[in-house]
């Protein structure tokens, strides 16, 4: 088994929706599922790092990794890709934007020939989905960490007073 750091980022646009990217495993045609933009982190990488430059290379979008900000989540998962078993531990990362026009022509090989295509998922569409989407229970996950982030920001305003 291959042990893997990885980073992740939530994209989330003003809208409330995600982005996920569908991708399959050459070594098993015919199934496919949706996931976040993200994967390993390179030598000497910080997460942060390595979701900013993951997230460059698969959307064209370019941040800075401080605007990233603290991991959000953090996920160990196990499987199977192109006859390999990988144990990644991952970072998740919250990354709001007014929008945005994914970019993939930063798409390495591997990632042209198992990546599918894109969409930016409503919590509502991942809800009603059959379909298989990663993390499990990712619109309950983005739900809580918009809450929580909009909570912050209220107990961060200014009070008023007389």
């Amino acid at each position: 088994m291959t042990n893997r750091p990885a980073a992740r980022v939530l994209l989330v646009d003003a809208a409330g929706r995600i982005l996920l990217f569908r991708g399959c495993d050459p070594a098993v045609p015919g199934v496919s599922w949706w996931f976040t933009p993200g994967g390993g982190l390179d030598a000497g990488e910080t997460p942060a790092q390595g979701a900013a430059r993951e997230l460059f290379e698969e959307t064209g979008l370019r941040v800075d990794p401080a605007e990233l900000g603290e991991p959000v989540w953090h996920q160990v998962i196990e499987f199977s890709y192109d006859h390999r078993w990988y144990r990644q531990d991952q970072e998740f990362f919250l990354l709001r934007v007014e929008g945005w026009q994914v970019d993939t022509r930063g798409f390495e090989e591997a990632e042209r020939q198992s990546i599918e295509g894109h969409h930016w998922w409503s919590l509502a569409d991942l809800d009603a989905t059959d379909e298989d989407v990663y993390p499990e229970g990712l619109a309950d996950l983005v739900r809580r960490l918009l809450a929580d982030a909009a909570a912050a920001q209220v107990d961060a305003a200014p009070q008023g007073g007389l």
